[in-house]
């Protein structure tokens, strides 16, 4: 997000019936898309907190044919680019089986980051970014990077807050998640393990639990 937050009413995205692509549906399922071919998605994203670091949220809109879905999420502790990187996870982490998917962010940081093959690089060389400077947010890129060879994703820019009316519904989303009470903790970026390699035996996530506690 690129402006201060706007307070919006807190949304239920449970409520909203999930396109056919996306697991815990509120519809019953379609039949999996045929082996020729792929579902398409198209999914907007958003992220960003009050203060970086600050009380942080993601929004992602999923659209597929006629049906849609809306998802988000507050943490207590984060920043603005974890944020941006967690929608995409989330969204992608959504659907329950290979789809080719249009994601939308207004982060360059997310969109360059995947593009241009700065994590793959990152990854490549065992996450440093150069001889001495480890990458930022491992844990999330390294999510990332394995949902993209699941799905077959194009990453576009979107201008933030230029009147496209699915990245506002994601802000709106991400505001009200981050002004949300109990937030959860972002556990990577609170105890300071978000450039551990996500190889490390007590890394989070890496049995398939859940990344955040």
């Amino acid at each position: 997000m690129t402006a201060p937050p706007e307070k919006a009413a807190p949304s239920n995205p449970a409520a909203a019936v999930g396109p056919a692509a996306f697991v815990r549906m509120t519809a019953p399922a379609e039949k999996a898309a045929p082996s020729n071919g792929k579902k398409t998605v198209t999914i907007y994203t958003d992220g960003g907190c009050l203060g970086n670091p600050g009380p942080g949220g993601y929004g992602v809109v999923l659209i597929s044919g006629p049906r849609r879905r809306e998802l988000s999420g507050g943490f207590r502790k984060t920043t603005n680019n974890r944020m941006e990187l967690l929608a995409c996870v989330e969204a992608l982490s959504a659907l329950k089986f290979p789809c080719r998917a249009s994601l939308r962010s207004d982060s360059q940081y997310v969109v360059n980051g995947i593009e241009k093959g700065w994590a793959r690089r990152w990854r490549s060389r065992g996450w440093r970014r150069n001889k001495t400077d480890m990458a930022e947010n491992i844990d999330l890129w390294a999510r990332l990077l394995d949902l993209c060879d699941v799905h077959d994703v194009t990453f576009q820019w979107v201008r933030g807050h230029a009147g496209d009316p699915e990245n506002e519904r994601c802000d709106r989303l991400a505001n009200a998640a981050s002004a949300g009470a109990d937030l959860r903790p972002d556990t990577p970026y609170e105890t300071n393990r978000t450039r551990v390699p996500p190889e490390a035996p007590d890394f989070p996530g890496a049995t398939g639990e859940a990344i955040f506690s």
